[in-house]
């Protein structure tokens, strides 16, 4: 018996509280206090502010990588015995200065005697010559040692061709690195010698998204700063890819930097800014007021005291703002907290106001 009353008691009091909720949605008045702060609540405190344009400057922040002005791995491009190294390791050197020599005693003696065979034909030649002029010997005669003569220089032309390969010279002003081989090794046209990099002026490599190609042009300053360093940098766009790479769909752009006391090394990790043409009349909007949804960004705005929500596009962003380029208009009033409580038609209790102009970027 005692169960039985406990079930019945527990059934009126559910009638009861039933009672009073029907009854007070037909009267309209509004649930209690404790009942409307969760998440469905119909009347929701939030902070506010009235857009207005202002003037703000366009950029794009990216992440680069410092390239050398020049960078040659050298080799030689015969094989044979290394004779003579005439560079030290991380030393400066001119273009066309001589760096390395291959064995070529052998190729100087060939040389020596195709000279020899050249002077030979040469007075051969000119002898010929002289007794054709006279009618002494036909022109077969002379055309073949002429042939002759001309054969001779042509094999001298080719082995100095060949002999000039042995000697490893500067292909521009830069610094040397460390050495791969000494004097006596041998080596052919796949061993590495030594690379040789300028670093006066470096190139600054990175990357921008598509949709701002139309933007950047030759000859804009970007900042950079390299990873662990404080100091920034300024360089000057001077190449752009002419394609948009369909698989990141990104632009690769160099700048030149003249790194004249040369504190900034190839191979580097930076930051970029680069500053794009400033908007007088921009809509900015604090990034916590943006709603992500499937079909796009969603703010909600305040209109007559209730929740309206509204899709925006969105623009460039920096750390507390967004730039909205459609669906906000100024005047128009936009939620920044107490977003997770607002729905569509929410009453507001609006605690504080702010204007676009106290936002700072």
């Amino acid at each position: 018996m005692n169960k039985t009353v406990k079930i019945l008691l527990i059934l009126a009091a559910l009638a009861a509280v039933t009672y009073l909720i029907v009854n007070k949605a037909l009267t309209g008045e509004e649930a209690p206090n404790n009942m409307a702060g969760g998440p469905m609540a119909q009347n929701v405190a939030v902070d506010v502010f009235v857009v207005s344009p202002t003037a703000y400057q366009n950029r794009i922040t990216s992440t680069g990588t410092v390239l050398p002005n020049e960078d040659v791995e050298l080799r030689s491009e015969i094989a044979g015995r290394v004779t003579n190294i005439n560079f030290k390791e991380g030393a400066r050197v001119k273009k066309g200065q001589l760096l390395l020599t291959v064995n070529d005693a052998d190729m100087r003696a060939q040389l020596q005697k195709l000279q020899s065979n050249q002077k030979l034909y040469s007075d051969m030649e000119e002898r010929q010559r002289t007794l054709l002029e006279k009618d002494y010997i036909s022109r077969q005669e002379y055309d073949q040692v002429s042939n002759q003569l001309a054969t001779a220089t042509a094999d001298i032309q080719a082995l100095k061709a060949t002999l000039n390969k042995a000697y490893v010279h500067a292909p521009f002003d830069g610094v040397i690195g460390l050495r791969q081989v000494s004097e006596g090794s041998y080596v052919s046209a796949t061993t590495p010698i030594a690379r040789i990099v300028d670093i006066n002026p470096v190139k600054i490599e990175f990357a921008v998204p598509g949709r701002y190609s139309q933007m950047v042009k030759v000859g804009d300053e970007i900042i950079f700063s390299s990873e662990g360093v404080a100091e920034q940098y300024k360089a000057k766009i001077y190449a752009i890819q002419p394609n948009i790479d369909p698989a990141t769909r990104t632009m690769q752009v160099r700048a030149l930097y003249d790194n004249n006391n040369e504190d900034v090394k190839p191979g580097a990790f930076v930051k970029i800014d680069l500053p794009l043409k400033e908007v007088e009349q921009a809509i900015l909007i604090p990034t916590e007021a943006i709603i992500p949804e499937a079909s796009g960004q969603k703010v909600f705005l305040a209109k007559g005291g209730k929740a309206v929500p509204q899709m925006v596009k969105i623009g460039q962003r920096s750390e507390s703002l967004i730039q909205i380029i459609e669906g906000i208009a100024p005047g128009d009033t936009i939620i920044r907290s107490g977003i997770l409580q607002v729905r569509p038609g929410s009453d507001l209790s609006i605690r504080n106001v702010r204007a676009s102009e106290e936002l700072a970027l």
